[in-house]
């Protein structure tokens, strides 16, 4: 299993040559832009919510692959509105578990907001547990630090993929408190540099993290990590 870091909170993994990407947004990120976004043609698209930053380029991408959006009820309708097919959109809810090729997906709980971007109500923002042959990756969206991660804690999570950029999202401190909560020793950080309220000093975020007996990994836009 790999993951390919482009930048914010958007990731493709690549489980044994299904590829499936998270949050798209490449296109109006200036961190990212030596990405080709049309060159991204994953299997299948997952949207925390529906913020502009986790969704700008989804109807591009999807037109360029065909792949399958799945995202929480009232997203999937946007999804919709943008002239995806109807058999190319899984709409699913919090605690519902979606069994595809490369595994199971099950929805779960993130403290944040969410709205389209014509401006409708977009449902609950979501993270989500990939479950991939007996590996099992958390993949936060955005969030605050809350009590429901501890309900994560016996899973046995191999990785986590948490929000750090603070101001939007939790900051550094309570990304290291997350992984604790969630019993998770290896992260990867998401969500911050990409503009100047949520840039972050990554050594002092690396040495917060060791301090704490957790691996921080801040891959750079573009590359690609073994999982």
């Amino acid at each position: 299993m790999k993951a390919t870091y482009y930048g914010q909170s958007c990731v493709e993994f690549d489980f044994d040559g299904i590829k499936v990407l998270m949050d798209p947004f490449v296109t109006y990120n200036p961190l990212a832009k030596e990405i080709d976004v049309n060159a991204i043609k994953p299997d299948y698209i997952f949207l925390s919510h529906g913020h502009q930053d986790h969704v700008a380029d989804m109807a591009t991408v999807q037109k360029n692959s065909n792949a399958t959006v799945l995202a929480i009820v009232e997203t999937a309708d946007w999804v919709r509105r943008q002239g995806v097919p109807d058999d190319k959109v899984i709409e699913f809810n919090l605690g519902g578990t979606v069994q595809l090729p490369f595994g199971s997906v099950k929805m779960v709980y993130a403290a944040h907001t969410n709205s389209t971007p014509d401006g409708r109500y977009g449902g609950f923002p979501v993270g989500f547990v990939f479950n991939i042959k007996g590996k099992r990756i958390y993949f936060a969206g955005d969030t605050a630090l809350t009590m429901e991660m501890k309900l994560l804690a016996e899973m046995n999570l191999d990785w986590a993929f948490l929000p750090i950029g603070g101001h939007y999202t939790m900051d550094v401190d309570d990304a290291v408190k997350a992984a604790e909560f969630v019993n998770c020793a290896r992260v990867i950080g998401i969500h911050y540099d990409s503009f100047p309220p949520i840039t972050i000093d990554k050594q002092q975020a690396l040495d917060k993290f060791q301090n704490a007996d957790i691996s921080l990994s801040l891959p750079e836009i573009g590359t690609t990590v073994e999982l």
